[in-house]
């Protein structure tokens, strides 16, 4: 946290032409602070790039990239959250990505801007991670799920508009979920061939979430896809999807694959 007059004066030096890394480093702020400051302040203000131009698939029926769009709905379930602060006018969609694996980051910026091509995206620097950002007045209309409270506290239910596009680009949610709340790992298990006992390896897909409505979706949607998948209980809460099945697997690697 830094003082209100420490902000004010960044935003003066910022405003008088002062470059982002000069800024941090008279001040002491991180640089990707003082980078987080100029582009709110800018949106605040309106000059953002396409700040007066904003439109809105469902408002105004302009097209939408529906596979972009099925795969940033399964990041925002995920890792994803709405947020409006009181000084701001525009509510912002920020998906936080581990910095071990840019290139996931990468496609969430990708999706992003695809879904919002009138919207400014950044990514705001964080420990270990960055957030993905994007600013739009029409972010309620995209994301219905939005509420108060935690996602698995709440009913998470798709409107019919969106489980459309859920079912012509099932992949891309599959894909979405995975690259949020899921990973592929590598079990091993022992066998006794011939009085040896022997190691064996075999790739498992692995999905966890709090949310019973959001594992439902996971799980009807590859059921949809043909892949096979079962519950494991951590304790006594069926957190945990798994798939292992030789053939299961394989589908999933052609379509999904390691993060990375």
């Amino acid at each position: 946290m830094h003082r209100a007059e420490t902000h004010e004066r960044a935003l003066t030096l910022l405003r008088s032409g002062s470059r982002n890394a000069d800024v941090a480093r008279l001040l002491s702020i991180p640089l990707g602070t003082i980078s987080y400051w100029r582009h709110m302040d800018r949106a605040e203000r309106g000059e953002c790039p396409g700040a007066h131009r904003s439109s809105c698939p469902r408002c105004d029926e302009r097209p939408l990239d529906d596979a972009a769009y099925s795969y940033l709905l399964a990041l925002y379930l995920g890792d994803g959250h709405i947020i409006q602060h009181s000084r701001h006018r525009v509510p912002s969609l920020m998906v936080a990505c581990d910095d071990a694996w840019p290139g996931l980051m990468d496609e969430c910026e990708a999706a992003m801007r695809a879904v919002f091509p009138d919207n400014s995206v950044c990514r705001v620097r964080r420990t270990g991670c960055h957030n993905v950002k994007v600013y739009s007045k029409h972010l309620w209309c995209l994301f219905p799920q939005h509420g108060a409270g935690k996602k698995h506290e709440r009913p998470i239910i798709l409107e019919p508009w969106q489980q459309r596009i859920v079912d012509t680009h099932p992949w891309a949610f599959v894909r979405g979920l995975v690259h949020s709340d899921g990973c592929r790992i590598t079990n091993w298990t022992t066998r006794t061939v011939g009085g040896q006992k022997k190691r064996y390896e075999y790739p498992r897909y692995l999905f966890a979430n709090k949310s019973d409505d959001i594992r439902r979706l996971y799980s009807d949607t590859l059921t949809g896809l043909g892949v096979e998948w079962t519950t494991l209980a951590r304790g006594s809460d069926p957190f945990n999807i798994s798939v292992a099945k030789r053939d299961s697997v394989a589908l999933m690697d052609t379509h999904i694959g390691p993060k990375y």
